[in-house]
């Protein structure tokens, strides 16, 4: 079967959207599926047989990401659609409209991957309006556009029950993002280190993601000076970039933590980021927004335990209490739990076991072969 896949982001935008699309385009066609994708053209990418490029321009105070030309992205929607059986929308925005549309043009089922709780988001973009004003925008835009479809995928199982609060009718399936696990298991950490000044034995805790508010990275440099009390030489490595970095880096500054936080930008999924993982002993992470947190899993992966807030779409990863460690979401206990975690050695071993094999449970292949079978039901 052939399925178009519509989305407002791809690579070389990194982020989760972008990580999970490619995921599944790697791994589905080892079960009958042929993905073609439509995405946005960052620095003039050329198209290929199964990616076509979408001009764009930068979006205001966001210019890694695009607002796709609608008539533009309209038309290869409806163009690339005339030999599909089914459309698959992967984002909110121009994206969804083309894909929905070319869909109900050629007579396809259309299905979205609900990936963003935008009530959460919205705030940090829009400050000067009132908080509860939005989310109940952010409630009813998501609703209408869900009940539009002929079914909703959603990463995690928070994710679909606030989707049902929202009013969706829609049938929602929970089907998170697979991990490539062979891609995170040979990373070399003591190469890492010595390329970046980190000392072979230093305790070093990682954040990766998007460089944004939403991520709550203040959160982590909040929980940083309780850590220190306890563990003085621990490293905080932030790797990513994004709009809040300048921010963020003044923090630092501000709080006297300039020996204590690293930022070391943007990393190569292939090439480098299996080293930065490899190199941690632990992942910190604090966002409550994530619909999944698959940088979670990566890390596990990696053997690299967690150490995470318990909040939306990370509460599936972290419930079970493998490979991870969910502490109370407040700074200093978080970051006492953190040192505690980076004093015992012998736990910190056992956990980087296990984390390595709760992540094989969560397969890109087992992910793959669960949402052919949801497209072949659709496309009946």
């Amino acid at each position: 079967m052939r399925v178009l896949m519509a989305s407002d982001v791809y690579f070389p935008r990194i982020n989760g959207v972008s990580t999970s699309i490619d995921t599944f385009r790697r791994t589905l066609g080892n079960f009958g599926v042929e993905l073609r994708l439509v995405v946005p053209s960052y620095q003039g990418e050329a198209d290929t047989p199964d990616i076509l490029r979408v001009a764009g321009r930068p979006v205001p105070r966001d210019p890694e990401d695009r607002l796709l030309h609608w008539r533009a992205m309209r038309q290869t929607c409806l163009q690339a659609a005339s030999d599909c059986d089914l459309v698959h929308v992967q984002t909110p925005f121009v994206a969804h409209y083309a894909g929905l549309r070319a869909a109900r043009k050629r007579g396809l089922p259309v299905i979205a991957t609900y990936h963003t709780l935008f009530e959460e988001y919205l705030q940090h973009y829009a400050p000067l309006l009132p908080a509860g004003w939005l989310k109940r925008q952010a409630r009813g835009f998501s609703r209408r556009q869900c009940n539009a479809l002929d079914a909703v995928v959603v990463p995690s199982s928070a994710m679909q029950q606030r989707l049902l609060d929202y009013g969706v009718t829609t049938p929602i399936h929970v089907l998170p993002t697979g991990i490539p696990l062979g891609n995170f298991a040979d990373g070399h950490g003591n190469q890492f280190r010595q390329k970046h000044g980190i000392a072979p034995a230093r305790p070093m805790a990682l954040f990766v993601g998007r460089v944004a508010h939403e991520k709550n990275i203040g959160f982590l440099l909040d929980a940083l000076p309780p850590a220190l009390e306890t563990c003085p030489e621990l490293l905080l490595v932030i790797a990513g970039e994004g709009p809040a970095r300048a921010d963020l880096q003044q923090q630092v500054v501000q709080r006297g933590l300039q020996q204590s936080v690293q930022f070391i930008g943007y990393m190569d999924r292939v090439q480098e980021l299996p080293s930065c993982y490899a190199a941690a002993d632990v992942f910190a992470f604090a966002s409550t927004t994530e619909t999944q947190g698959l940088v979670l899993l990566e890390a596990m992966a990696a053997g690299t335990p967690a150490v995470a807030l318990a909040a939306m779409g990370t509460i599936d990863i972290l419930s079970p209490g493998r490979g991870a460690i969910a502490p109370p979401a407040y700074a200093r206990a978080y970051g006492q739990a953190l040192a505690d975690l980076l004093q015992d050695r012998p736990r910190l071993f056992r956990l980087s076991q296990e984390a390595a094999a709760y992540a094989a449970e969560w397969s890109d292949s087992a992910m793959a072969c669960r949402l052919s079978r949801l497209y072949h039901e659709l496309a009946l």
